[in-house]
Parts: structure tokens; sequence; C-alpha cells
């Protein structure tokens, strides 16, 4: 087993002849949102991955084994619902109202020019289709937003707020 214990986000710095060079390893949101897992890369190698804890992974960020060889990471296709607005009666704030619903749920969310995306959740699913949103199942990469604050997989703290809501009685 390889041991790899280094990141490089988005291979910055890298040659391109040593990202085309490099095995790839394909891996899922939630592989890459934690810091400790095994997976096996493209040339068949098993690789044990140590990385500081609350690390992510992104697609094209790179790994380095102990032994100097570099991983390319990929965001492997997934399960993931695909909302879009509705071309024959939609609005245009259809779509930034689904995000707005969605981020208030704290679902971890991909946002792109003319679709959201999210891990499969049917009740979610329902409510989307109640606001006339076209809500579709989809095999696809899945890269969601880091958030405001900064890298991070879960909702985890590391800002400078309570979360008291204000309530007008």
């Amino acid at each position: 087993m390889l041991t790899v214990s280094k990141h490089l986000p988005a291979a910055r710095g890298l040659a391109a002849a040593l990202l085309h060079r490099a095995a790839t390893v394909s891996l899922d949101w939630d592989t890459r949102s934690k810091s400790r897992f095994d997976a096996y890369d493209s040339s068949g190698r098993h690789i044990a991955v140590f990385l500081p804890r609350g690390t992510v992974l992104r697609g094209g960020d790179m790994l380095v084994a102990e032994d100097g060889s570099m991983i390319r990471v990929q965001a492997a296709p997934q399960a993931v619902l695909q909302v879009r607005a509705c071309p024959a009666h939609g609005t245009a704030t259809d779509l930034p109202r689904a995000a707005y619903h969605l981020g208030n749920r704290h679902v971890q969310l991909e946002v792109q020019a003319d679709c959201l995306q999210f891990e499969p959740d049917p009740v979610l699913a329902e409510m989307l289709r109640r606001m006339h949103l076209m809500v579709t199942e989809a095999l696809a990469p899945f890269e969601p937003e880091a958030g405001a604050y900064g890298e991070g997989g879960g909702h985890g703290h590391h800002h400078d707020h309570d979360h008291r809501h204000a309530h007008s009685h």
C-alpha cells in the first residue's frame, strides 16, 4: 500500500507534462470530503490517503505519494438531482429561489449557470417540483460550493458569528 499525505489544490505550479503522466483516482464527493480513506488509482496501486483534518479534495487536485509519484484527483460521476427552471412558464428568479431554499436547509449544492445539482433527496425533489422546477436524476461529477467562508465539506463553523436567529413577534 502506498501512503499519500500531501495535497496540491488545483495542481498549482505543476507542468502540464506532469499532470498528463500522473495516475488518476476517481472519487465521489463523500470520499473527497474525507481526510482519511483508501482507494485504488488508475495504475492499480492501493493508496492510503492521510490528509490534514478538514481537507476537501476537488477534481483537478493532485496528491503526492510517499515515493514521490503523483495522483490526479477526478470527481467521479455519482447520483445527483439536477434542478432547472421550466422554460415554458418559469421566471428568472425560480432557480435563485430554489438555491435559497436548499441553502437554508444546509444542502451541499453545486451552482451552475442554468442548473443546481445536489445529492438525491426525495423530499427536497418534491418541494422543488411543487415550486414548478424541473428535477431530474443524473450521473454526473459533483462539485458543491465551498461556501462563503472557504473550503470545507460540511457546515463546519470556522467563522465568527453565532446562529441565534432574530424572530419578529
